[in-house]
């Protein structure tokens, strides 16, 4: 009986004040519109921050690159002493990937506690499948990006690097 009156007042309100611009829409509906642009932004924003870790990841590239450059030397020294060059490339690749593993770890870490509040919230849960696709990405980046610069500073006969020192 009470939707019945609800929805005949609904109607008298719509026609008596229709040259006014009057709309009469539920509640229910209207939020979903807001909820539906807060979405896009939150997504937009996302995919954003997605692109700025990768363009980030390439900056790791570089920096390890300068570091092995400069370390060339040492590294001519383990060859040197016996050390095959793969050997010393690999060392360098889990010694880059052991440091791009706990600065993810640092930085989801950090994250979760950042949008802990909003994660408690009903009905507020994040996309965790673009979550894990976007670190694993960065993840998958930032190795490339280190086994190239590795391999890159590894050029070159690593002895010369030695005796210049």
């Amino acid at each position: 009986v009470a939707s019945n009156r609800v929805a005949q007042a609904a109607a008298s309100l719509q026609r008596t004040l229709e040259d006014y611009g009057f709309e009469l829409i539920p509640t229910v509906r209207r939020l979903g519109e807001f909820n539906a642009v807060q979405n896009t932004y939150l997504g937009t924003f996302q995919v954003l921050g997605g692109i700025g870790l990768l363009i980030g990841s390439a900056g790791l590239g570089v920096v390890v690159l300068r570091n092995v450059l400069e370390r060339r030397g040492e590294l001519g020294l383990l060859v040197a002493t016996g050390f095959t060059r793969q050997r010393v490339r690999a060392l360098l690749l889990y010694e880059h990937a052991a440091l791009l593993l706990l600065g993810l770890a640092l930085g989801v870490g950090t994250a979760v506690v950042a949008v802990l509040p909003a994660l408690l919230l009903p009905g507020s849960g994040p996309s965790l499948a673009a979550l894990a696709v976007t670190l694993a990405a960065v993840l998958i980046n930032g190795l490339v990006w280190t086994c190239a610069a590795t391999t890159r500073a590894l050029r070159g006969n690593l002895l010369d690097a030695l005796r210049g020192e």
